[in-house]
């Protein structure tokens, strides 16, 4: 009997700790973090990848055969070389042949434009006397023009001697050639590129077709510019859907002028296809999917509360919120995950 006796005293003993243990319990602080919710703005996209190219560029041979010299960079005072910026008009390389230059004999065609333009101002002249016929005066117009364009050919001839920079860009390529050699006409030369504006060509699935749209915002991103993004815009796109890969072509314009990409660099393309301002946006890796839908905590006089949001725009990392969050509400950050409603937290930074 007393056996019995001591066994329920024990435990009824064990049932008193294990209830203290319970409510001890109950008083345990969960540490979460919290981000108290602002509005900003939120873009909804549709990614895509592509290379990178410039707009302008051009690879230049000899027009004609010569004298190979390389001119200095009057922005180094050293010879031209790869890398280098080179303004529109500005002569990289000169080719000298004074055979060639002999058989344009541009001196005497200037000479002969000269008397032709006093020749025709004369019979003009004395045509409104009366000393001369129409037709004269017609016959020395008809000698001028053609002194005008015999000397312009041979300026177009002259200057095919001297290799100037179409446009401004970098130096890409330069053919190496000894200074002073023969080089023959359609030798490789040099290439330019101008890369301040890129294009990017990309295939969109079909499905996307409906939401693209030119003229769309695209922000460009580069593995080489981490924290930075680069703006395009949807500049073309084909109407035409190709029946094997079931995607479409655009091309996109980008703004390089700061030159962070290069040509033939790999981008990643984000096409603003939707996008909200002064909306709640948090991130999508604090949300919890539950059966009663798309949950959230939030700290409400020191305890949890669980609150169902309803989604609006969303892209790879965030997501917007219409329903069951307002602004300044505390959201839980970090410490979620064991989180029950009415759960009591200690917020830690």
């Amino acid at each position: 009997m007393k056996r019995i006796a001591f066994y329920l005293l024990c435990l009824a003993l064990f049932s008193a700790c294990n209830d203290k243990a319970t409510d001890l319990n109950k008083d345990i602080a969960v540490q979460v973090s919290v981000q108290e919710i602002t509005s900003k703005s939120i873009e909804k996209f549709i990614s895509t990848t592509g290379t990178v190219n410039p707009i302008k560029r051009v690879e230049i041979k000899s027009e004609v055969a010569g004298k190979y010299r390389l001119q200095n960079n009057p922005a180094t005072g050293r010879s031209f070389a790869l890398g280098d910026y080179v303004k529109e008009g500005t002569n990289v390389i000169v080719l000298e042949d004074k055979e060639y230059e002999n058989n344009i004999k541009i001196k005497s065609l200037e000479l002969r434009l000269e008397i032709s333009q006093q020749v025709s101002e004369k019979q003009q002249s004395l045509y409104e006397k009366g000393g001369v016929t129409l037709s004269e005066v017609r016959n020395a117009e008809i000698d001028l023009i053609n002194a005008k364009y015999s000397y312009e050919d041979a300026l177009f001839r002259l200057a095919k001697l001297k290799v100037k920079a179409p446009f401004s860009g970098i130096i890409t390529t330069l053919n190496y050639y000894t200074e002073n050699t023969r080089i023959e006409a359609s030798s490789d030369l040099l290439s330019i590129m101008d890369y301040s504006k890129l294009h990017m060509e990309i295939n969109l699935a079909e499905k996307n077709m409906t939401a693209i749209k030119k003229g769309q915002q695209v922000n460009i991103i580069n593995y080489t510019i981490p924290g930075d993004t680069l703006s395009g815009i949807l500049a073309q796109l084909s109407p035409a859907i190709d029946s094997e890969t079931r995607s479409f072509k655009a091309v996109i314009n980008i703004d390089n002028s700061k030159l962070l990409l290069r040509p033939g660099m790999f981008a990643k393309g984000e096409i603003v296809v939707a996008k909200a301002d002064s909306t709640i946006v948090i991130p999508k890796d604090v949300i919890l999917n539950k059966q009663k839908g798309n949950t959230v905590f939030v700290v409400n006089k020191g305890l949890a509360e669980e609150r169902v949001v309803e989604f609006g725009l969303e892209n790879p990392t965030e997501v917007q919120i219409i329903s069951g969050l307002e602004k300044k509400d505390r959201l839980v950050v970090k410490g979620f995950e064991t989180l029950r409603n009415r759960s009591k937290i200690k917020v830690v930074k």
